[in-house]
């Protein structure tokens, strides 16, 4: 049957609409180029600060830590088309000044990009 449809062919009917607690919030992409970051409000008063666009990253090599320019996007596990279009997302392996690294967090949460080496040049 139809979504949203009983048995019989009526309909089902919402009791009531989300409340502002139980709605989410728009969907933020990270994608690389000029660094570029937003400050949300959330629940509590609370500030989260995300990153909109980056082209630097902590990458993090034998324990140690340094700033890396991000060249390109070369794949992402859970899309291929996001490498595509050079999207910042968890997992994704990318090329930097000082080789290939896996971004461990959420860019698009966080507001800063951290990835640990794969492959030094």
């Amino acid at each position: 049957m139809d979504y949203g449809r009983k048995l019989t062919g009526g309909k089902y009917h919402k009791f009531r609409k989300k409340r502002l607690h139980q709605i989410g919030s728009q969907e933020r992409h990270s994608t690389l180029g000029e660094t570029k970051r937003k400050i949300l409000r959330v629940r509590g008063g609370s500030r989260k600060t995300i990153v909109l666009k980056t082209n630097i990253a902590n990458v993090t090599a034998n324990g140690k830590t340094q700033i890396a320019k991000i060249i390109n996007v070369e794949e992402t596990p859970q899309n291929r088309f996001l490498a595509r279009q050079n999207r910042l997302v968890k997992g994704a392996i990318l090329e930097t000044s000082i080789g290939k690294a896996r971004i461990t967090n959420r860019p698009s949460q966080e507001g800063q990009v951290n990835a640990v080496l794969v492959h030094s040049k």
